[in-house]
């Protein structure tokens, strides 16, 4: 049976409060209006120190909020440490704020909603950070969460979800040793996200591309997973024809093609896409491939989007061999549904779009983990919970897992 029919005979249950989208090529000039639409007059801004004294970034930001801007916390890390958000949350009560605008990449955004639970949380710093060494999350408060309008600048897409990321280090907070894990619940999902081609062009073609491949797999993966609805369906294909679209004009050497403005708005829009729906209570359609890069990148350097690209098309063959894996679909997707072998020309399609961003391709070319250290890796990739969302009659095994690894090498 074609993959365009294979789940019409499926019961689905799509439970999904999306945050207010809103698209504006011609920049932030409402950004304001937003927070007082969500009943907010006083924001505190939290970003990473580059994205903070970037004027191309900070300047519109500064003019949409007006008055509505009380402070700027511009100290966010990668390691979204919780030491960050219980500094985020002291800035947030000091300057009295009822609101969080999020700027930038996936780190400032994870740390935008910790901050927000910790607002809410009638528990102290040092309470949170035990029940995080304990358990490798936070209680989410049912109620008391500041609203955040998320505003990204990268294509890692980490806006539309009700997850977030965490680390925690002895040296910035009370815990007694390192931790990692993060956070979940349905008030989690920000109030609204602002989506601006012209900020998404502000970051640097180099980190942007490692972020793309991460947003990239997540229209992937969404037609793949088990948890996939013919909601998820849609957007992703949609999503993933504009980002491979956009990508490969991205990474093209032709100057004059991967700066036309259509490059950003197809991004943008294909972001914005490839993410409606994929995060829902209880439920997400991240998979396989999003395990591999959280595998690769707990307790090494690697950024995940390299990661990514190292991995996807390994991935790929070894879950097209097991199973259908929704291969004519995702091909439809990738403009190569007239493909005598449509697994084949899925895992084409995406090498394509890795090696135009100029990602590594092998794993001894990231600052990742040796050989020796892949049964570790594998059973840490094999414990992340977005294994569960394998396509239907998939079940790897610690052995499957390091083949794959050892493929990548």
């Amino acid at each position: 049976m074609s993959t365009d029919f294979d789940r019409l005979g499926e019961p689905f249950r799509f439970d999904y409060e999306s945050a207010v989208l809103r698209y504006d090529p011609e920049g932030l000039g409402d950004l304001g209006a937003e927070l007082t639409a969500h009943d907010c007059e006083r924001a505190l801004v939290v970003c990473g120190e580059t994205v903070g004294s970037t004027p191309a970034v900070m300047d519109p930001i500064r003019r949409g909020l007006d008055t509505h801007l009380t402070e700027l916390f511009a100290r966010t890390t990668p390691e979204k440490r919780l030491g960050t958000a219980i500094d985020a949350y002291r800035a947030f009560t000091e300057s009295s704020a009822d609101s969080i605008v999020a700027v930038g990449g996936g780190s400032s955004l994870d740390l935008a909603k910790v901050t927000a639970v910790l607002v809410a949380s009638d528990a102290s710093p040092a309470e949170i950070g035990a029940e995080f060494a304990e358990t490798g999350s936070i209680s989410v408060p049912e109620s008391g969460l500041p609203p955040i309008v998320a505003v990204p600048t990268t294509l890692a897409g980490a806006d539309l979800t009700q997850v977030a990321g965490l680390t925690a280090d002895p040296a910035t907070c009370p815990v007694e040793s390192p931790v990692s894990g993060g956070i979940s619940a349905r008030g989690l999902m920000p109030a609204a996200v602002w989506y601006d081609p012209s900020l998404i062009a502000t970051t640097p073609e180099t980190v942007l591309a490692g972020s793309a491949m991460n947003g990239f797999d997540k229209g992937i993966e969404t037609l793949y997973a088990s948890t996939a609805t013919p909601v998820t369906d849609a957007t992703a294909s949609r999503g993933l024809d504009l980002l491979q679209r956009g990508l490969l004009a991205l990474g093209s050497a032709d100057s004059e093609t991967n700066s036309d403005e259509w490059v950003y708005q197809a991004l943008t829009q294909g972001i914005m896409l490839v993410q409606y729906g994929i995060s829902r209570p209880a439920v997400t359609t991240l998979s396989l491939i999003h395990a591999f890069g959280h595998g690769l990148t707990r307790t090494y350097p690697v950024q995940q989007g390299a990661a990514h690209g190292v991995v996807a098309p390994h991935v790929l063959r070894y879950l097209f061999d097991a199973v259908d894996g929704r291969r004519e679909l995702l091909a439809d997707a990738l403009g190569v549904g007239d493909a005598d072998d449509s697994a084949e020309a899925v895992v084409g399609a995406v090498k394509e779009v890795a090696g135009a961003l100029s990602l590594p391709t092998r794993l001894r070319d990231v600052d990742g983990p040796e050989q020796s250290e892949f049964p570790a890796v594998a059973r840490a990739i094999l414990d992340d919970v977005f294994v569960r969302n394998a396509p239907n009659g998939l079940d790897p095994t610690q052995a499957d897992i390091e083949a794959i690894l050892e493929a990548a090498w």
